[in-house]
């Protein structure tokens, strides 16, 4: 088995075309071909399904697609690692994050980063919760700032930076806007805007209402922060968002309100695999972070 027989299957995996695989990767159709009937010979096994100009993977074609992926990524990581290791300041971070992060806590943190390590490159990811948990685990990315924090996952080491309370954002017509605070059941009557199924933020929120015994009337779904925000902010529902979302600045014509019963809140920090190790620049930025909101905190305090 040959790694550009690795990168062959991968392309033409990802694609389901042969043409398009190879001109992708800038070699003959018929280069490709060969290369994978090599493979698939060696192997033993049909990777792929032929079907007209297309191809679709076997079942045993995506379990070996999933651990090549894998693969090919530790290899990438080990040329990146030696380059690395000549001078850690200027390699790549690769880091994941979701869209609750991407105003304020990312950029926060990789300014200070940069005000420090101005020659780091970064490449980032932007993803649910569950995908970016997924990305780290199958070896895309090797970090990723999340929000909670899973503590008890076997392949995951979770670093808690910080942790934050969810506030209500009501539109600024609401009965309730003029209150300094309010209880969650007090909004148990009214129409919320939130993430779909599957979202972490919306299971925060499902399971505080459920402690009040009662389940939200959901009006709008968003896979954005910033869309449900506008949304509140044309009076069409009410939700409750990360606080560090709106530290920036609070969406026109609505207000904030603290939530004091129940104080749901939750942590902010980072995942790493324990099966393999940082790329040494990353974990500059990894102990970076952890420092970084360490002081933040003691200032605050």
């Amino acid at each position: 088995m040959e790694l550009k027989q690795i990168k062959y299957f991968i392309e033409v995996a990802k694609r389901e075309h042969v043409t398009e695989a190879a001109n992708a990767l800038h070699i003959a159709q018929s280069a490709v071909s060969r290369q994978i009937f090599n493979l698939e010979a060696e192997l033993g096994v049909s990777l792929f399904i032929r079907e007209g100009r297309t191809v679709k993977l076997t079942p045993i074609g995506r379990v070996f697609k999933d651990h090549m992926e894998q693969a090919l990524h530790t290899i990438e990581d080990a040329a990146q690692v030696i380059e690395e290791y000549t001078d850690p300041e200027r390699g790549t971070v690769h880091v994941g994050f979701p869209s609750s992060l991407s105003a304020y806590m990312l950029p926060t943190a990789v300014s200070g980063f940069r005000n420090q390590y101005p020659d780091v490159k970064f490449q980032l990811k932007q993803g649910s919760y569950h995908e970016l948990k997924k990305a780290v685990l199958n070896g895309e990315i090797n970090m990723a700032l999340l929000g909670p924090v899973p503590m008890n996952e076997k392949r995951l080491k979770g670093a808690i930076l910080f942790t934050e309370n969810m506030v209500a954002l009501l539109p600024s017509s609401h009965p309730l806007a003029g209150e300094k605070s309010l209880k969650l059941s007090d909004l148990r009557n009214d129409q919320f805007i939130l993430f779909p199924d599957g979202y972490i933020l919306r299971t925060l929120l499902l399971n505080a209402c459920k402690q009040l015994g009662f389940d939200p009337e959901v009006s709008f779904e968003g896979e954005d922060i910033d869309a449900i925000k506008g949304l509140v902010s044309a009076g069409l529902g009410v939700t409750l968002v990360p606080e560090i979302t709106l530290v920036d600045s609070i969406p026109r014509a609505t207000v904030k309100i603290p939530v004091t019963e129940p104080n749901v809140a939750r942590t902010v920090g980072m995942i790493v695999p324990t099966d393999r190790h940082l790329l040494p620049t990353e974990q500059v930025f990894y102990d970076f972070l952890k420092d970084f909101f360490t002081r933040l905190e003691r200032f605050q305090n």
